[in-house]
């Protein structure tokens, strides 16, 4: 194995390789066409004239890229019962945990090595700036180490139990597990619910967005390189009908883990619960940003424009309202207007590019709507509410949009709504109270930031917020370790660190009886019930 030194080498190479020769979408490699990933290979469809066939094209400049073959309903059931019967013949679900743990530390290994090749289809697929792919891409094989050592180092319980026994309890695998990814992130979701399903011995269908599944599809040569058997790993390209309808309804699957939006986590909630499969959801979000009157006003200011601009405000976390003390409301909302507008777009592989288009035309469609709308309701507009002029071809036909900052009322659809772009709406308040009960008046309940200096009232404030995730005096970070999910609208149960696990698999418990003395219910006056 490569010494850390020597790794960090060959894949700065790499990069140095890639910076040369890559300059847009046009110039990444893909390949003529992908296939759908099962039994350990590439293969079409068996009734491949069923099968759509998605083109893909980048949405900052509308190249062509490449074209993608979906699995057909026909395919998705036999993957799944593929699966299914390698669950039930134990060469993973029955592993030993040192086994497991070294196939995930080596699939981090092959993941790190191909990330040079993965950060330009990535960046071509979605249109992401390539300073954030790279940030965010290299911290992806971290997932599968953290778990890796995780489930190595599992113990089970032995809870209290009345009378001469001994209760022990193990965390066992589910069965065949479907994971249903965005397309907003795609590897690096993929990654988060792939790296605890495939530790804790799952089977695992994966469906990648209709919108960027290539990264993805490449997992699976990434995951057999390192050693995951044939089999415990499909990967399944294709549109919710029919390839997600197949996945959430098939009585064989244990578990479905979605990423997407409230509605579909309904439509996705009701099919799953037919066959008493149990479902984990991070759904839509609203994230106030709470900044009180003895902020660093500053550094609010940069990570209220990283929370909103960053993805181009394709998060579920990303900063969508901020709530500012009415004494440095006016001028934080023009420093941070003043600050978007340096914002520059343009070419994605580009280091010079700081924020990327977004992902497709409907979707820029429905951002100038929201927008209008609110400004036909009396939105004060700092900056932006249009698509940028100026860019140079072909980035002038791709789908960008200004980053955005106005001010509303907390009676408009904007406020409310998530608008899944680079649009930050702001309200002033007077008291923390106030702030609270505007940071809360929403459906949703994923994520929120308190910018403040006092440490005492930031922790208040956290704690009569009702959402899953809280960052305090920064915004949208991560770890592997750090549970993510949220309450409300914005889904059920946890993604990362131990709840993960658990979420990954379900507790056995095996009542032993230490003594041998007789025992007959029907003869025995005083015979233990219970």
């Amino acid at each position: 194995m490569l010494s850390q030194v020597a790794r960090k080498s060959t894949i700065a190479r790499a990069w140095q390789v890639q910076r040369a020769t890559i300059a847009s979408a046009k110039d990444v490699p893909f390949q003529k066409e992908y296939f759908p990933f099962v039994g350990g290979k590439y293969v079409a469809p068996n009734d491949i004239e069923k099968a759509q066939r998605l083109e893909l094209r980048s949405p900052a400049s509308r190249d062509y890229l490449t074209h993608v073959v979906c699995a057909t309903e026909q395919q998705t059931n036999a993957a799944i019962d593929l699966g299914n019967e390698v669950f039930e013949n134990g060469v993973w679900s029955r592993a030993d945990a040192r086994v497991r743990a070294k196939v995930l530390n080596n699939i981090a290994e092959e993941l790190r090595k191909e990330l040079p090749n993965l950060v330009p289809m990535e960046v071509a697929q979605t249109g992401r700036a390539i300073k954030e792919m790279k940030a965010q891409m290299a911290r992806l094989p971290e997932w599968f180490e953290y778990f890796s050592a995780l489930v190595r180092t599992q113990e089970g319980t032995v809870p209290p139990f009345l009378g001469n026994y001994v209760n022990y309890v193990r965390r066992v695998p589910l069965g065949v597990c479907g994971l249903l990814t965005p397309w907003n992130h795609p590897l690096l979701i993929a990654v988060k619910k792939l790296a605890p399903a495939l530790a804790t011995g799952n089977s695992v269908i994966l469906k990648p967005s209709e919108l960027a599944p290539v990264t993805v599809l490449q997992m699976g040569e990434i995951c057999k390189r390192a050693g995951l058997p044939d089999g415990v790993l499909n990967i399944l390209p294709g549109l919710g009908e029919p390839v997600g309808r197949a996945i959430c309804s098939h009585p064989a699957m244990r578990k479905i883990d979605l990423t997407g939006g409230t509605r579909t986590g309904r439509v996705v909630g009701e099919m799953a619960g037919r066959n008493l499969c149990s479902v984990l959801t991070e759904l839509g979000g609203k994230a106030p940003m709470l900044v009180f009157d003895d902020a660093d006003v500053e550094q609010a200011i940069n990570g209220a424009a990283f929370a909103t601009f960053v993805a181009s405000g394709q998060t579920c976390v990303m900063g969508a309202r901020l709530v500012i003390h009415e004494s440095i409301y006016e001028s934080f909302m023009t420093r941070l207007a003043a600050k978007a507008t340096k914002i520059r777009m343009g070419n994605p592989f580009s280091e010079d590019t700081q924020m990327g288009p977004v992902i497709s035309e409907a979707s820029k469609t429905r951002i100038t709507g929201m927008v209008q709308d609110a400004v036909q309701h009396g939105a004060k507009v700092y900056t932006g509410a249009k698509a940028p002029s100026g860019l140079s071809s072909p980035y002038s036909e791709g789908f960008f949009y200004e980053p955005t900052v106005l001010g509303v009322t907390d009676k408009m659809h904007i406020w409310h709504e998530e608008v899944f772009g680079p649009v930050v709406v702001g309200l002033p308040f007077k008291t923390e109270e106030e702030a609270i009960k505007l940071a809360n008046d929403s459906p949703y309940g994923l994520a929120a930031a308190v910018w403040s200096k006092n440490i005492m009232r930031a922790h208040r404030v956290a704690d009569k917020l009702n959402v899953g995730l809280v960052w305090l005096n920064d915004h949208h970070r991560n770890d592997p370790s750090s549970p993510w999910g949220g309450m409300k609208d914005s889904g059920v149960g946890r993604e990362n660190g131990l709840f993960a696990l658990h979420e990954y698999t379900q507790a056995k418990s095996v009542v032993v009886r230490m003594d041998d003395s007789p025992f007959d219910w029907f003869e025995q006056a005083n015979a233990r019930y219970s």
